[in-house]
């Protein structure tokens, strides 16, 4: 797999690992929840984080919702969703990125329609910390 410090110097195929991530996030949110969002980036944060900002994510139930003043209904109904198919999406990057996600975490802005998924991986053994390069 794709080691995102080595791919840091080669851009093409940063961009590449990221646009999968990406692509592999709005599949598993089409698959679990019955839609997906409509635009999707990743990014890493730093050596060992990575964060994928969804776009126009809602359901048509929860957009529904935020019209009636519950955004914190739609963040709770979120939150459980995610909990309960977060192997999936931990699985999904960690076969990506060949890294082990040691913390993965989802927060959903409602007013927005935008879902962040926040990953963290186990230090690589191989640095210090420092971008390889």
């Amino acid at each position: 797999m794709t080691d995102p410090r080595t791919a840091q110097t080669h851009p093409q195929t940063h961009g590449a690992l990221l646009q999968q991530v990406s692509n592999a996030l709005v599949a598993l949110h089409k698959e679990q929840f019955g839609r997906g969002p409509t635009r999707a980036q990743s990014h890493f944060a730093g050596p060992d984080a990575l964060l994928c900002v969804l776009e126009d994510a809602l359901l048509p139930a929860e957009q529904r919702m935020v019209s009636m003043s519950e955004q914190q209904r739609v963040r709770e109904s979120r939150m459980f969703l995610q909990v309960a198919t977060s192997d999936e999406f931990v699985s999904s990057v960690e076969a990506l990125t060949g890294r082990t996600v040691r913390a993965f975490a989802s927060a959903t802005d409602p007013d927005n329609g935008v879902v962040f998924e926040n990953f963290m991986f186990n230090p690589d053994p191989r640095t210090d910390g420092r971008p390889a390069g």
